[in-house]
């Protein structure tokens, strides 16, 4: 995003952190209205094109939506969504974007006041590290042609009982909705907003064996002392990393393993 739906976004960051912060308004009900919300304006191209059109008056807009909505949601939500389409967006997807980051992000702020924050991080990375490794579990869950209800029941099979609630019902909206997301890019941006909450970094660490409790705490605060933010770490095995680590920060890659070094000094050697 960027423009006028960057502001309205951040605007409306805001507004959901306020709501939140309310011991009146449960997350996980906004979460779950916010969602709904997103999957009706996703469908009715005309609502959102009227609900984002500069020339209609804020107010306006904001009567339509309550009207619409009505007793479908709660107040709180209601009020939420009212508040969105007051703003300015640069084009009409960027809104459903953002219904879609606000819903998800009551889910992770649920997890949050549930102090389970970092086990749906964690639940996050490995269902990321089950689905990259394997084709067949990938190509059920992106079938086009597989009904809504299968692949509920698929992911309730892998996840039930095994996963935070709020974890499963993250992915399972992701995969049942992805609005032309890839189920990595989706799992990876879920990733991000968990990271956001604790106002920290994710770093994806790969070792040739599990680190131990000390050099997990090492790492990371040296990680962080590098990065000026909290750093969460995203665990990693991989027996290919001879020795040493592999870290990456977003688009950053640190390089620690040995197996790559030794690769390095046969390049150079070849030069």
């Amino acid at each position: 995003m960027n423009g006028a739906s960057r502001e309205a976004l951040a605007a409306a960051r805001e507004r959901l952190d306020a709501l939140t912060d309310s011991t009146s308004v449960d997350a996980g009900t906004l979460a779950a209205e916010l969602a709904a919300v997103t999957a009706l304006l996703d469908r009715e191209v005309s609502l959102r094109r009227v609900l984002i059109d500069p020339a209609q008056a804020g107010e306006a807009k904001a009567e339509l939506v309550q009207r619409l909505l009505g007793s479908q949601v709660g107040g709180p939500t209601g009020d939420l969504v009212a508040g969105l389409v007051r703003s300015r967006w640069s084009q009409s997807r960027d809104l459903v974007d953002a219904l879609e980051e606000l819903a998800d992000t009551a889910d992770l702020t649920a997890a949050q006041q549930a102090n389970t924050l970092d086990d749906v991080e964690d639940e996050l990375f490995r269902f990321g590290r089950i689905v990259s490794s394997s084709t067949g579990l990938r190509a059920a869950l992106t079938d086009r042609k597989a009904t809504t209800a299968a692949k509920v029941e698929l992911l309730h099979r892998l996840l039930g009982g095994r996963a935070d609630v709020v974890a499963e019902r993250l992915v399972t909206r992701l995969v049942t909705a992805p609005r032309g997301r890839s189920l990595e890019s989706g799992l990876e941006s879920l990733s991000r907003l968990a990271a956001d909450r604790r106002d920290r970094m994710v770093a994806v660490v790969t070792s040739a064996v599990p680190l131990s409790d000390p050099q997990k705490q090492r790492l990371g605060a040296a990680l962080a002392k590098l990065y000026g933010r909290r750093m969460h770490l995203n665990l990693d095995v991989d027996p290919a990393v001879v020795g040493g680590i592999r870290v990456q920060v977003g688009d950053e890659l640190i390089n620690g393993s040995l197996a790559d070094r030794i690769e390095d000094a046969g390049r150079r050697l070849a030069s």
